[in-house]
């Protein structure tokens, strides 16, 4: 007695939904719906395609490679020099007005931060502001931990390959050079510098590194990044950010600069122009290349006709698998089945 009643205390309501009894529509493809919807599905891709294209032709780009491999290069000389913060410059000239806002990028190829031991090679709880990590870095940093016995803080090979080079920009108007202004305010993701990166709760933020040294390939310490504006360093430094979040394919390009004020808000306009250019970065043992981009940008995005391209195809592929079915049904009109 006490078991059947066990078991019926067990045994689920007898409702249309706990029975599994509710309602239910399953399609029937036949061909009067599948051919007319693979047109439709195909027509949408292709419009999709054809606007995703024409606008990605419409943004303006000018690109400039700066390795120095070649020697009629202006920064040829920079690459057999062991100088640091070598000058060199590229001169260029702009045909029609670079439509604002300008974003400059700095590029690298044959550079694979999707590499899984590089990747890895950081101290999350450190880059969060956790002292207790400033003194004993994770192992996963190796072999960027310590350096003559002391704690490297940021530690890791990410942090340590951090982009050195700098630039200016200025237009040549009447023979003399007029500083083009960059803007870095804004630069790296929302939430790397709000959620994901933080520093340690310490004034002043220099005292925090104390018992610590800077990342090998570093010329100055984390809380020295940016002099010119004391918020701008440690963890949450915009070009510190930036080169944190990795790209996923070897050839790649990152924000360092927006174009947006001053006589320039709308753009560059037409004229000829000097970028400087500091050079620290080596890329030559990699087999590397070293390129700067002056881009806008659309309701898309940047430039990218691989997308429109694929939209296209996909579309296509689906107005010419409807004819080869509509072909099919017309020869063999195979009967619904009832």
């Amino acid at each position: 007695m006490v078991k059947e009643e066990q078991e019926s205390s067990d045994r689920p309501d007898n409702t249309a939904f706990t029975q599994q009894r509710l309602p239910a529509w399953q399609p029937m493809l036949s061909p009067g719906i599948v051919i007319p919807g693979f047109v439709l599905i195909g027509l949408a891709f292709i419009g999709i395609g054809v606007a995703l294209f024409v606008t990605s032709n419409s943004i303006q780009v000018l690109e400039m490679d700066y390795t120095g491999v070649e020697q009629n290069s202006p920064c040829f000389k920079c690459t057999n020099t062991d100088v640091k913060n070598c000058m060199c410059k590229l001169d260029f000239s702009i045909d029609t007005l670079l439509k604002g806002p300008v974003f400059f990028y700095y590029g690298l190829t044959n550079y694979f931060q999707n590499y899984r031991r590089y990747g890895v090679s950081k101290d999350d709880n450190q880059l969060s502001g956790d002292l207790d990590y400033f003194e004993t870095p994770d192992d996963t940093c190796s072999p960027y931990e310590y350096d003559n016995n002391q704690p490297i803080v940021p530690c890791g090979s990410v942090a340590n390959s951090m982009f050195n080079d700098t630039f200016k920009l200025y237009q040549i108007v009447s023979g003399a050079k007029k500083l083009v202004p960059f803007d870095g305010k804004g630069i790296a993701w929302w939430s790397d510098y709000n959620v994901k990166y933080r520093n340690p709760s310490v004034t002043p933020l220099k005292n925090a590194f104390n018992g610590t040294v800077k990342p090998i390939f570093w010329s100055k310490p984390a809380y020295e990044l940016d002099l010119s504006d004391p918020a701008n360093n440690g963890f949450i430094n915009q070009d510190f950010l930036v080169w944190m979040r990795r790209a996923a394919l070897p050839d790649f390009n990152k924000l360092y600069r927006r174009i947006t004020d001053g006589d320039y808000e709308e753009g560059l306009p037409a004229g000829k122009y000097t970028l400087e250019i500091s050079y620290n970065y080596p890329v030559l043992s990699f087999g590397g290349r070293k390129k700067v981009v002056f881009s806008n940008v659309s309701w898309m995005g940047g430039k990218n006709e691989f997308l429109g391209i694929a939209y296209l195809v996909i579309g296509s592929l689906c107005v010419f698998m409807s004819i080869v079915m509509l072909i099919v049904y017309a020869k063999f009109k195979f009967p619904e089945e009832e």
